[in-house]
């Protein structure tokens, strides 16, 4: 049923069920009461047949007792029609001409025998029988009939029938009305979270801790997920924005002093070395954005992160292709260690790849100018895949570990957003991951656990 009131399709539910069984009963009921009815009225025959054989054997035809007309003229509620013959076929008593036997019914037993026929235009229920008796010295099979309208029957039938329908109606009514009220009732509690939700707004959306019925709860429980989802993106939309405006308000005042310059050079050549400084402001100002959008991108909820079948060989390939040309003019020699196995991830392939691309990023860019060598590598480590970047640079002491994972944080003042950490982290959270960063040696190892599955 597709309707808009959940009261009316609850009590749809419930009494299109309940109206099918009442018509069942009903009609089971009417069925009982025609059968009981039957008996009833052909016991009252055989009563009847049996009162009157008795007193033609007493009064010898002449009359019938006081309690026998009684029980003739009013049995079961109409009057009863009798005739009586002799074994010779002359009449003794009751009305002069009995209801015909059909064509082929032939009647020459003891036991009473009951039968349908139409007398005098009416259809009647009949039972005819013979009783030995004897009669002004006439012994033999004397025969008795007896017959009722069959109307008296029907009548009977159906004032039982509308008894029967009326109380079944009345309790099928009563039920409707108890649900109506009920369901009504029963449906204050969402109406009173109806109410709860409409006090939520963006700026509050605190979750809802007011008592609710059991089967509701889930409900109750799957909106205050989805609002505190809500509020932890808004929370960050605003972040960002914040953090935006503040990170890009000095190179765009940077941009803007060097396009004045520009436009006031003194001369062409100044104008040509002016413009170089804008270009290079420019190109730093734009992978900023890059950055701030590429965090932004990653700061999404984990149940709303991509779940595909991903090759970490092929992920690391494609990083490997994106950074061709940042390198191609550097002496530093970027090794990809094969592996003896495919590895696969459940995950989000392009932010799989800004996660490992940040990492190498940030090796080049502070790696120092010692830094020669990056060797990547992927191996399976039990139920996770892990992914080093080891660099041969200069490092990060153990003691500025943590001020290089804080947003906009950096080791040392330098080039760079100061996002590149912050971005592989919250990537990771999503993909239900983590980083690990060790100085070694030799420059700055970072590791990265990833939930595998099998190929």
């Amino acid at each position: 049923m597709n309707t808009r009131s959940l009261r009316l399709r609850l009590i749809f539910i419930i009494l299109v069920p309940l109206l099918v069984i009442a018509g069942v009963a009903a009609v089971w009921q009417l069925q009982t009461t025609t059968k009981r009815a039957e008996e009833i009225f052909d016991r009252g025959l055989l009563s009847a047949a049996l009162a009157i054989s008795r007193d033609v054997a007493l009064s010898s035809g002449d009359a019938l007792s006081p309690s026998t007309r009684r029980l003739v003229n009013d049995t079961s509620g109409g009057e009863l029609f009798y005739h009586v013959f002799a074994p010779d076929g002359v009449f003794v008593t009751g009305y002069s001409t009995p209801p015909a036997l059909g064509a082929n019914l032939i009647i020459d037993q003891e036991d009473p025998y009951y039968y349908d026929a139409v007398y005098q235009g009416q259809d009647v229920r009949v039972l005819r029988f013979r009783d030995a008796m004897s009669v002004d010295g006439l012994t033999g099979l004397f025969t008795i009939t007896v017959w009722q309208p069959t109307q008296v029957r029907a009548s009977f039938v159906q004032a039982v029938g509308m008894r029967a329908i009326g109380v079944i109606a009345l309790i099928v009514s009563s039920v409707g009305a108890i649900v109506w009220f009920g369901v009504g009732l029963g449906l204050r509690p969402l109406l009173d979270l109806q109410d709860a939700i409409a006090k939520r707004s963006p700026s509050e959306l605190e979750p809802i801790r007011r008592s609710v019925p059991v089967e509701v709860r889930g409900v109750v429980s799957t909106l205050n997920s989805l609002l505190d989802r809500v509020s932890r993106r808004i929370s960050s939309k605003d972040e960002f924005i914040s953090n935006a405006a503040h990170q890009l308000r000095n190179p765009l005042a940077g941009i803007l002093a060097l396009a004045e310059a520009v436009e006031s050079a003194p001369n062409a050549n100044a104008a040509k070395s002016r413009n170089k400084e804008l270009v290079a402001a420019a190109r730093d100002a734009t992978h900023l954005t890059n950055q701030l959008l590429s965090f932004e991108r990653a700061s999404g909820d984990s149940q709303e992160t991509r779940r595909d079948h991903v090759d970490v060989s092929e992920i690391i390939a494609t990083c490997l292709t994106r950074l061709n040309k940042d390198i191609a003019n550097r002496d530093v020699e970027i090794i990809i260690v094969p592996t003896s196995e495919h590895l696969f991830l459940q995950g989000d392939a392009l932010m799989l790849q800004e996660a490992i691309l940040n990492l190498l990023n940030n090796a080049l860019v502070h790696g120092g100018p010692t830094l020669s060598r990056i060797e990547v590598s992927a191996r399976r480590s039990g139920k996770n895949i892990e992914i080093a970047i080891q660099d041969d640079g200069c490092g990060i002491p153990p003691e500025k570990l943590d001020q290089a994972r804080v947003r906009f944080g950096q080791a040392d003042a330098g080039p760079g957003s100061g996002l590149g950490l912050s971005i592989v982290e919250r990537v990771l959270e999503n993909h239900n991951g983590h980083l690990s960063l060790r100085p070694t040696s030799e420059g700055l190892s970072a590791l990265i656990s990833l939930p595998s599955i099998q190929s």
